[in-house]
């Protein structure tokens, strides 16, 4: 019998135990540092799993004592100092199906659920998790394994029923800075009386998510309960979908994605598709960006995973629409939660400084979603929500919901730190890399450091002199402002060309 105690170090979606290296245990039971053990506590029905770490510091557990990560220590739900016994952990019987997919095999219904609910009982290392992820993403996956997986993720979680017939909510696929119309269109849709309780992600690759930005405003971590209260109020809501265990898989799966900068087709589906099917959503809209420095780089590969979205969608009874958009550079001006969510509150305060092309994809986005409603003809969605915002009904709805979710109270630290990236020549702005401007907000602290980001001052198709202003950077730490700034300096994110480019105006196909 050990000691438990709680060692104060967040693993991030993965159980660790520490034990000494002069314990009794690591010395004649053969436990090895990165093995899986069960750990158990008299009571309990069922035990623990977590990856073991062996320590040679006292101050961290003593020889006598199991220490175990915040999350894994969470899970029992004991005291400090109580009892607790370990042994290995027997492999899990789905990670034969994980060796068979490395293979190349196809797998069945019942391989992912097994999948799935041993990566929720904490039986997966992030080791094998990054397996399974890359075997996925390497030989790819059928369209029937896409459904299963959507399904499995679907089926070990919670999922919302909210008792309408319409549960609207829309989702890019990512990929393009700045791109924050959710926070938009779900209040010109609620003003408007359709109900849209949006659960949103944080960034996976990204300087931020729409759950990032909006945390800035609110508190976005609501129980279930919390969330039925706010949209019975107010029609809406805008909440990290983590807290409410929808799906939760996949969040665990996105916590190995994420550092791998991992976003393959199939995962990318199920992932999307499972959230908003936990959700209670009836009809989505789907908007696939396309542009060089997209996700998505042409049409005929936006085209294709349209009718992957539309086929999972019909086999759940998910009504999908999907719009192919422009994704040739940045939406609005902000890069990072605190500037995105500025830019946000200027559409919906109609201010004269907000950035036109966010306002406009997200009044495009929403007239789609109201063209749900039975209620409006078909053409007339762009004219309702322009009179929604431009009345400041939008503005309202979404000051109420803040209030509602519960008004931000954090204060972030502010970003000391600025540095201008300034043209190099005179012409005409053509291009503007997509990756290089994430990675320089990433660089910069986003979406970890709220305030941290970009704030971009020419698009494609501006005439600059040399030594304009082309975006300014803004850290609150130095470390973080020497790497983007260095980056930035070695890496032009920005084309200028002599004459005037040739812009698409066609925002959706």
């Amino acid at each position: 019998m050990l000691k438990l105690k709680s060692v104060a170090i967040d693993t991030f979606k993965e159980n660790v135990a520490y034990l000494h290296r002069d314990c009794p245990l690591y010395r004649t039971e053969g436990f090895q540092a990165l093995m899986k053990i069960e750990i158990s506590v008299k009571g309990n029905v069922r035990p623990v799993l977590a990856v073991l770490n062996i320590v040679d510091d006292c101050a961290i557990v003593d020889t006598n004592e199991l220490g175990l990560s915040t999350q894994a220590f969470g899970q029992l739900a004991k005291r400090q100092g109580v009892n607790v016994s370990i042994a290995p952990a027997t492999p899990p019987i789905s990670l034969e199906s994980v060796h068979r997919k490395i293979a190349g095999e196809t797998l069945n219904k019942n391989e992912y659920h097994l999948i799935c609910q041993d990566i929720l009982e904490n039986r997966y290392s992030k080791m094998e998790i990054a397996a399974f992820l890359v075997a996925c993403s390497h030989n790819g996956l059928e369209r029937e394994e896409v459904f299963f997986l959507t399904k499995a993720m679907v089926d070990t979680g919670k999922c919302l029923n909210w008792g309408e017939a319409i549960v609207v909510d829309k989702h890019c696929i990512g990929g393009i800075p700045g791109n924050r119309t959710t926070m938009i269109v779900m209040p010109i849709i609620a003003a408007h009386g359709m109900l849209m309780p949006k659960t949103s992600s944080r960034a996976i690759t990204s300087p931020a998510g729409t759950a990032d930005t909006m945390e800035v405003l609110a508190n976005v971590e609501l129980s279930i309960e919390q969330m039925k209260k706010v949209v019975q109020q107010h029609r809406g809501m805008l909440t990290w979908g983590g807290t409410a265990r929808l799906a939760p898989v996949d969040d665990i799966l996105i916590s190995v994605e994420r550092p791998l900068s991992m976003d393959s087709t199939g995962q990318l589906v199920a992932s999307i598709l499972s959230k908003k099917i936990a959700a209670g959503s009836t009809h989505l809209l789907i908007d696939i960006p396309v542009g060089t420095s997209a996700k998505i780089h042409h049409n005929q590969a936006a085209l294709a995973l349209r009718k992957l979205f539309e086929y999972i969608g019909d086999l759940f009874g998910l009504y999908i629409e999907v719009v192919v958009s422009d994704g040739s550079q940045p939406i609005g001006n902000g890069i990072g939660p605190a500037l995105e969510a500025r830019d946000v509150q200027q559409v919906l305060s109609n201010q004269k400084c907000a950035p036109s092309d966010l306002r406009e994809k997200s009044l495009r986005l929403a007239g789609r979603i109201l063209e749900f409603d039975p209620d409006v003809r078909g053409g007339q969605g762009y004219n309702i929500a322009r009179d929604i915002l431009e009345s400041g009904r939008a503005f309202e709805k979404m000051q109420a919901i803040i209030a509602a979710q519960g008004v931000q109270q954090k204060q972030q630290r502010k970003a000391a730190l600025e540095y201008s990236v300034t043209a190099i020549k005179s012409g005409y702005v053509h291009a503007i890399d997509n990756l290089n401007i994430a990675h320089i907000a990433s660089l910069a602290g986003a979406p970890i450091d709220k305030n941290a980001g970009i704030n971009i001052s020419k698009k494609v198709g501006d005439n600059v002199k040399k030594g304009d202003i082309l975006f300014t950077i803004y850290a609150c730490f130095k470390s973080n402002y020497e790497f983007s700034t260095q980056f930035s300096n070695e890496n032009n994110a920005y084309v200028i060309e002599k004459n005037p480019p040739v812009t698409n105006d066609n925002y959706f196909i």
